[in-house]
Order: C-alpha cells, then sequence, then structure tokens
C-alpha cells in the first residue's frame, strides 16, 4: 500500500510540475488586462483611423507603418515588416458614388469590386436584367448589350430568420457537445466533375467586355443592408496584375434591397437608368506583400520561439471590424499586457500580423515555409528552425470571447491547455475541442507538423465580416478583453515550461 501510494503521490507531483500554472503572473495579467486595458482605445484607432486594409493596397502600407510604431511603443523588439511574395500592383478605392435615376431617384449602395478598374467620369447608363447560366444563354445577348450596365447575379435572397432569431451564445449543452466529439472529421470525397455547359464567371465577364458593357452590377449578400464584395474573377490567377486588372470591367457589388429593387423593375419591361462613377488607384508596378513581426525576446531558452498571431489584412468596404481588427486588438493587447508586467520569458514571445490570408493564407504559409520549412513538402524541406518552435495560437473567428481551444487532433496538449484554461472558469473558458478547424492562419503551421491552435470563440450577432458594415460599434469590448488576457496567459505558460508543446504523432 505504501509502495501504491508512493507511486501516486510521485506521478501527481510530476503532473503538477509538467503542467505548472503561475497563479502569481495570472493575477498580475488579469490585474492589467482588465483594470489598465488599452484593447478598446487600439481597435478604435485602427477602425476608426487606419480603416480597410486590403492585401498590398497603399491603405495596407500606411497601417503596418502605424502598427510597428505601436510594437515600439509598448516596447517589443525586432519590430519589422517582412515581405513574403510577389503580390501584383497596388489597388485602392479612392471615390465611388451610385445613384438610381430612373425610374425614380435614390442613393444607392454598393462597392467596387477589388482588382477592377474605375470609370472615365460620371455616367449616366441603362441597365439591364442578364441571365447567364450555359454557353446556349449567351446567344440571347449578342449586340444587346453595348453601353449598357448588367445585372449579372441571381437576385439574393435575404435572410431575415437571422435578425428574427438573432444570434446566441454557445449553451452549456452545445459546448458539451463540441468537448465530446474525439473523432476528426472525415476526408471530403473528390469534387464532382464541373459541366462543360456552365458559364464561369470569367468567361461570362469577357463575354461583356466583348459585348461593349460598361459595367457590372452584381449583389452576392442575403444579409439585410450588406455589400459582399471580394476580388474580381482571375485576380489570384493572374497574381493580381496591373494590366489585367485595367483591361477588365468594372464591377459593383450592391446591397440586396437595392440590387434586387432593379431586377424587378426590370422584370416589368420598365426602362432603369442610374448615374455611377468609380476612381481607383492601381500601382504603376508589382511589388511584394508583407507580414509584421515584433518580439519579446527570450533569456535562456531564446532560440526557441512561441508565436501568437492574427490576419491584419481585410477586405475594403469597411475596417472590418470583427473580421479581423478584434483579433488582432486581441493579440496587441496580449503582448503589451506582458511587457507591461515585466515578464521574462524563457523562449522568444513572437507576434505576427499576417497578410494575404483573406486571399488564401498566403502571409501565414510563406513565413513557415521561410522560417520553419515543412518536412511534408519534399520540395521545402525543413529548416533550421523548425525543431526551435513551440507553438502557434490563433484568432480569427470573429470577436467572440474564448469558450475553450480545439486541439487540431493534438491529444498531447489536451491535459496541459485543461490545466491552463482553469484559472479562467470564471469567464467561462471551459471546453477542450478535439476537432482540426480550418480556414485561417494556424493551418500552415498544422500543416507543416507545428503545434497551432485556435480558440474556440463564441458566436456574437451585428454585420458580420466581408461587408460594408463591420465596424468598431458591433464589437462586445468585454469579451476581447477576456480573450487578451487568456492568450497573454497561455503563451506565457508556453514560453516558461521546461520542455516545446509535443507535437501530433509523437
Amino acid at each position: 500500500m505504501k509502495r501504491i501510494m508512493f507511486i501516486v503521490l510521485t506521478g501527481l507531483l510530476f503532473s503538477q510540475n509538467k503542467y505548472e500554472i503561475d497563479w502569481k503572473t495570472i493575477a498580475q495579467i488579469r490585474e492589467e488586462g482588465f483594470q489598465r486595458s488599452e484593447i478598446s482605445n487600439t481597435l478604435s484607432y485602427m477602425t476608426d483611423v487606419l480603416g480597410a486594409r486590403l492585401t498590398n493596397s497603399e491603405d495596407m502600407r500606411r497601417a503596418q507603418n502605424w502598427a510597428v510604431k505601436e510594437m515600439k511603443r509598448i516596447g517589443l523588439k525586432n519590430t519589422k515588416t517582412e515581405p513574403f511574395m510577389d503580390y501584383g500592383a497596388s489597388w485602392d478605392n479612392e471615390y465611388f458614388s451610385l445613384h438610381l435615376i430612373e425610374p425614380d431617384r435614390q442613393v444607392m449602395v454598393g462597392y467596387p469590386i477589388a482588382h477592377t478598374p474605375g470609370i472615365d467620369g460620371r455616367k449616366k447608363l441603362s441597365v439591364v436584367l442578364v441571365e447567364i447560366k450555359t454557353i446556349s444563354d449567351l446567344k440571347k445577348y449578342k449586340g444587346k448589350l453595348r453601353g449598357k450596365a448588367v445585372l449579372a447575379t441571381p437576385p439574393p435572397k435575404i435572410d431575415l430568420e437571422r435578425y428574427r432569431k438573432g444570434t446566441p451564445r454557445y449553451t452549456a449543452t452545445e459546448l458539451f457537445e463540441i468537448s465530446q466529439k474525439p473523432l476528426p472529421k472525415e476526408p471530403r470525397g473528390p469534387r464532382s466533375p464541373s459541366n462543360p455547359d456552365l458559364v464561369s464567371a470569367i468567361e461570362r465577364n469577357s463575354f461583356f467586355k466583348d459585348e461593349g458593357v460598361i459595367a457590372i452590377l452584381e449583389s452576392r449578400s442575403g444579409w439585410i443592408a450588406a455589400v459582399r464584395g471580394f476580388a474580381r474573377p482571375g485576380a489570384k490567377q493572374d497574381k493580381w496584375g496591373r494590366e489585367e486588372t485595367l483591361n477588365h470591367l468594372p464591377i459593383v457589388a450592391v446591397t440586396p434591397e437595392h440590387y434586387n429593387r432593379m431586377v424587378r423593375i426590370a422584370k416589368r419591361d420598365i426602362p432603369i437608368k442610374i448615374e455611377l462613377e468609380i476612381k481607383n488607384k492601381i500601382g504603376k508596378s508589382r511589388r511584394k506583400a508583407r507580414n509584421t513581426i515584433g518580439e519579446i525576446p527570450g533569456t535562456d531558452l531564446k532560440d526557441e520561439v512561441v508565436m501568437l498571431g492574427a490576419h491584419f489584412d481585410t477586405w475594403h468596404a469597411s475596417p472590418n471590424a470583427s473580421d479581423n481588427t478584434s483579433g488582432v486588438a486581441v493579440m496587441l493587447e496580449a503582448m503589451r499586457i506582458l511587457k507591461a508586467i515585466n515578464i521574462k520569458p524563457r523562449r522568444t514571445i513572437r507576434i505576427a500580423l499576417w497578410s494575404g490570408e483573406e486571399q488564401g493564407l498566403h502571409g501565414s504559409r510563406e513565413y513557415v515555409n521561410k522560417h520553419f520549412g515543412n518536412p511534408n513538402d519534399p520540395a521545402i524541406g525543413k529548416k533550421g528552425d523548425y525543431d526551435k518552435f513551440s507553438a502557434y495560437f490563433n484568432q480569427d473567428y470573429g470577436p467572440g470571447q474564448y469558450r475553450g481551444i480545439y486541439l487540431q487532433d493534438n491529444e498531447h496538449v489536451r491535459q496541459t491547455f485543461t490545466a491552463w484554461m482553469s484559472p479562467f472558469k470564471d469567464l467561462g473558458m471551459t471546453t477542450i475541442g478535439s476537432q482540426s478547424v480550418g480556414s485561417t492562419d494556424h493551418i500552415p503551421f498544422d500543416r507543416a507538423g507545428l503545434p497551432a491552435f485556435q480558440f474556440l470563440q463564441d458566436r456574437v450577432g451585428g454585420t458580420g465580416g466581408h461587408t460594408n458594415l463591420d465596424y468598431y460599434d458591433t464589437i462586445p469590448i468585454e469579451d476581447i478583453k477576456k480573450n487578451a488576457v487568456i492568450v497573454a496567459s497561455f503563451v506565457y505558460h508556453t514560453a516558461m515550461l521546461d520542455h516545446r508543446l509535443p507535437r501530433k504523432n509523437n
């Protein structure tokens, strides 16, 4: 019995040492993060003063210069913007105006699609409804579109349920269900072959160009009053080229109510006229996009690194407060907290504010390939810093408060994260989800076999990302304060471990 008790006690002591919680530092983090928070000021400056930050735009360059200064202000070292890939010509919208002038007058809400040209002056244009799905549909419009604007997409259906029911936070039952899904998702099966008779957006727009169309109008939003607009079809393939941009037609995304109004008028065979003006600034030459980096240098293990980050780039119709300015504010605040309480981390703590996420995780992927490599890709291989990497923590699922963390199928960190969550049960941080989640900047790390994690966040109401409505006013400030405190603690404890966090399949 004594021998059994000795083994049990030894095991408990080892467990406590392995997953030790620094309660004194947590108290300091909480005090700094809750009593002297700067996160609302940071978020306000980024949304109100800096605004939208399309990758490689002049607006993005201006914002990145601010970010470097802000990192220096809070005391970070080795601050810089680091080029990562050729990103074509810059694109910025300088002026936009859209009015319905016949059969009624109305200011219309819309926004130019990125990497499209402007219009020479202010133009009054007739508008026609065009319904093209297959190659055979093209014949109907031959010789009928010159000098016109076209309504090119089907009328969107507005999601009224979203506003009737609201967006509830996760319930205890839902969180329990997330925690009880230990198996990875089934791999996606092969895509069904494409239908050769369907007309792609690139083919459709090329047809419009050949037919002498002046502007393309579209609406892809089912959200009330929201414009959702991205980049022109083909921009990624030609790598945001200047000539391809100038040779394309202007495309304007229109709010669903205004777009649908024009569709209904057109179906009555009543003539429609609009007044349209677009001024876009397109860079003269190709240049590289950049990430923004800063550090708290480590001590005895300074060659090893713990990272945290969020994507700094946005789409261009608003400051995109939720996606992902809120994540950037959280990560900057976490670094500020750690500097303010004067921690001396064993490992270097590095923040990365990524660019190119919205176009395909380009900034984080190229960073991983350059600094750490990818042993799963023979063309890249493992780089020297691969074995010095401990973990990466990311925020990009909106501004909702952390309710837990996803393991990304890495069961080796379950006990560690369970221990590190325990000081924040009062903040609602209680759930371990074993699932592998995707679509944001922890994925390039994970694909390279490096520990990388996304927090489980509450669903939040408001207008949502990728729209013209995503501003400071819809962000739950108290939630992101909590997030900054929690991520600061996770990063600190990772930096202080005797060992790096374990990797999958170890």
